[in-house]
């Protein structure tokens, strides 16, 4: 199971852990084991249902390689709790489970989970909402120069001029008109750009499954855009929404580690350790996550394109959506990810754990402040864990601010502007800039054309392998038989026979040659 039969949509939270206890009960051996005296037929031992599990989560991309032991335990013990599972007595509902020789089964009753269906009539009435947002977009109201509104969050006077500037300023051309673009254009624009990027990135045929638009709220991406300090890091203006200074004073002592240790501070043994658990303690604390409750389901669904063909994809979808984040979230995040990325790379790091290495410490610690369902998912800890992960390993790309954004939003701007109608009586207009839409087609048609694609980028994957000259013969036999592995279909269209796998390397296939049978001769006996 690698993950790739669930496509993007709404409970895929609930629809991965079908997949999932599918996968073990259709997979996981079962083999007659002794107890107590007695013979029991078709069950296994927890720690056999351990490793076979733990094996097939570390190779789903949806949560990834570094899937832990005990993390696989804690599923398990949610198996047992949800009726997957039993002991071999047939009781259930407990999590009493753990790494040993206990004896279970599993029951005759289904595991899987029925997903909640939406009514047809709110389907109906957030389309015909969406509908009439993206057409306001582009009716520009016939208003006299005014202030723009204060929705809240506290501009800084030098990205207001500028941006007035950039933005709002009139076209010289047409200034007779007396006319401009108000604020509320501005934001609906801003609105409708970043979802028309994120619908494309993803590539799926509507987000409205996945995020309201009225969830998009552009006063947060436009300050998230323009209030940066030079490493990109969210400055907010009202301090009351910061970090505490001791947090803060923390966090950049652990981030610097040892270079920060200033001469006042404590230098007892353990004194790091202690520094770590306050600040886990402080994010551990926080009302919601740092990703909010409500962009739950559209970080879950990007976590289906975390695979290494398509990490490009994730990057892009991931900066547009953490964009969306309050500023306060997206600045957390931002000092999160520096410091834990810090942390993990640093080998003067003091072992802040007894078991647990600091990499693993620090996706185990973090991941459900950062990624957590409002309600109880069963499969949460190990979604949260495998974007952590994937945050840290990329989050400078992630967490910065995407220029193309404001270039096209600046663009979109002064396209309303020069190519307005007058109209008298019944405002401004602007005609939609043309953009080119797919032909709409059927879930089905668009699951096979998912599928086709995808095989096709992996086939691409392998001849680039097979043609890469630079590549040592020894690399390039380790990556095909790894190939071969992960994609044995692929590999056998390409490779149908020994002999084409053999003229690759320009050797003839190796075939065992048969043993002379060599007849023992017959020694007549010197007696007659």
């Amino acid at each position: 199971m690698e993950g790739r039969g669930v496509p993007p949509g709404p409970y895929r939270a609930t629809k991965l852990w079908n997949e999932v206890t599918t996968s073990f009960r259709a997979g996981m051996p079962l083999r007659k084991h002794r107890q107590h005296f007695k013979k029991y037929g078709n069950c296994f031992t927890a720690g056999e249902a351990v490793d076979w599990l733990c094996d097939l989560l570390r190779n789903n991309s949806n949560f990834g390689p570094e899937v832990t032991r005990q993390q696989t335990i804690q599923l398990l013990r949610k198996f047992l709790k949800n009726h997957v599972i039993e002991d071999i007595k047939g009781r259930w509902g407990s999590e009493n489970l753990d790494d040993n020789n206990q004896l279970f089964r599993f029951p005759a009753t289904s595991p899987l989970k029925t997903l909640p269906r939406r009514h047809p009539e709110l389907r109906k009435n957030n389309i015909e909402n969406f509908t009439k947002d993206k057409d306001s977009v582009f009716k520009l109201r016939n208003l006299s120069r005014r202030t723009p509104k204060k929705h809240g969050l506290h501009f800084s006077q030098e990205n207001a001029e500028k941006r007035n500037h950039e933005i709002i300023i009139e076209d010289q051309e047409n200034s007779i008109d007396k006319r401009e673009i108000s604020q509320e254009d501005i934001e609906e624009v801003w609105r409708y750009i970043i979802l028309i990027y994120l619908q494309t990135i993803l590539g799926v045929p509507s987000l409205e499954e996945l995020i309201n638009p009225s969830q998009v709220i552009p006063q947060y991406i436009m300050y998230n855009m323009t209030n940066t300090s030079k490493h990109g890091v969210v400055v907010l203006q009202d301090k009351s929404d910061d970090l505490p200074h001791w947090v803060l004073s923390a966090m950049k002592c652990l981030a610097n580690w040892p270079r920060s240790n200033d001469t006042n501070n404590p230098t007892y043994v353990g004194f790091e350790r202690d520094v770590f658990r306050t600040i886990a303690d402080y994010f551990l604390d926080l009302p919601e996550p740092l990703l909010t409750f409500e962009y739950y389901e559209l970080f879950v669904n990007i976590l289906g394109l975390l695979q290494p063909h398509l990490e490009r994809v994730a990057i892009n979808a991931l900066q547009l959506c953490c964009l969306l984040l309050p500023p306060p979230n997206r600045r957390r995040l931002q000092l999160l990810m520096r410091m834990i990325s810090r942390m993990s790379q640093n080998v003067d790091m003091p072992k802040l754990h007894d078991v647990m290495g600091t990499r693993s410490l620090m996706i185990h610690t973090f991941s459900r402040c950062v990624l957590c369902c409002a309600e109880e998912v069963d499969l949460d800890e190990l979604l949260a864990a495998r974007l952590v992960s994937f945050l840290m390993d990329h989050h400078q790309e992630i967490l910065q601010v995407p220029s193309y954004l404001q270039t096209a939003v600046e663009k979109h701007l002064d396209y309303l502007k020069k190519g307005h109608v007058k109209n008298p009586g019944d405002g401004l207009f602007a005609p939609l800039p043309t953009y080119s839409y797919c032909k709409q087609i059927s879930a089905q048609e668009f699951d096979e054309q998912k599928v086709s694609t995808s095989q096709a980028a992996i086939a691409e994957l392998l001849e680039n392998i097979i043609k890469n000259k630079s590549l040592p013969l020894k690399e390039k036999r380790r990556k095909l038989k790894q190939f071969q592995k992960e994609y044995p279909l692929i590999y056998q269209k390409r490779f149908p026979t020994t002999e084409s796998e053999a003229a690759l390397f320009g050797e003839k296939p190796t075939i065992k040659q048969p043993m002379l049978i060599l007849r023992k001769p017959k020694f007549r006996s010197l007696r007659y």
